[in-house]
């Protein structure tokens, strides 16, 4: 099942994407896909406006995940799970803009699988994982890596509006464990790796990080990039794939308007 989030004229709604065909359904698809209600309403895919999938209270992310991606940033895979916050202002849907901002002179992209959670939680046992997620979609972890680097934590780097592409809507049923992730910029891969590589599982990591926030519907996780990362400049158009899920893309400008 994929789920997406869309625009019809000034209406938003939620909806099932199969084949060129979206169909409404009632309500958000929370807290659990088993009580989907189908309004009737059915889009072309073209006519609609794809956002995106989630508007999260929080989004969590894992850093240094991948030991490649550890490597190529000169440090090694934490004995714990390095995580930090993204807000939520941070959200972009498929084809919107990633401004570069004026603080920086170094923004990059990250491919990443995200998780979307789909019920309230706390201390949920790993083997448990799968009764509270909703499904996965695609995200670009984008950082400003000069400020990243200069200031210490990365609040600022990782923090600017614009800087968490989702989309282009929730897959409910893949296995996380094992999905190509590549990403392109201007059509030349930059970034190709599997979630099998991961050094932590979708499963460890929902599990780690529920003992120690609780978790709401809709809330993201974002699992760590593989390695390739690089720059970000004006005019670049930046796709990151996910098998089994889906393309996003997204435009990059240092003026805010795509042109």
């Amino acid at each position: 099942m994929r789920i997406a989030r869309y625009r019809f004229e000034q209406d938003v709604a939620y909806g099932l994407v199969d084949g060129e065909v979206v169909r409404e359904i009632a309500g958000a698809p929370f807290p659990d896909v088993a009580g989907i209600e189908v309004t009737g309403v059915e889009r072309h895919i073209d006519e609609v406006d794809l956002l995106a999938p989630v508007l999260p209270t929080k989004i969590i992310a894992v850093a240094k995940n991948y030991h490649d991606h550890a490597r190529e940033m000169g440090g090694d895979v934490p004995a714990e799970p390095m995580i930090f916050l993204k807000p939520s202002t941070a959200v972009i849907g498929p084809e919107a803009v990633i401004r570069l901002p004026a603080q920086s002179s170094q923004v990059e992209h990250e491919a990443e699988l995200a998780v979307v959670v789909g019920r309230l939680c706390k201390d949920v046992p790993k083997h448990r994982v799968d009764e509270v997620v909703l499904g996965y979609t695609c995200a670009n972890d984008v950082t400003a890596r000069d400020l990243q680097a200069g200031d210490g934590q990365w609040g600022r780097a990782k923090g600017f509006d614009t800087f968490c592409p989702l989309g282009p809507w929730i897959a409910t049923d893949v296995d996380p464990d094992d999905l190509g992730i590549e990403c392109e910029v201007n059509e030349q891969i930059r970034q190709d790796g599997s979630t099998s590589d991961m050094v932590r599982s979708v499963g460890e990591l929902v599990s780690w990080i529920s003992g120690i926030m609780t978790l709401v519907p809709g809330d993201v996780i974002l699992t760590g990039t593989p390695a390739g990362v690089g720059p970000l400049r004006n005019g670049d158009h930046v796709t990151v794939t996910i098998d089994g899920i889906g393309t996003l893309d997204n435009f990059v400008s240092d003026a805010g308007v795509f042109s």
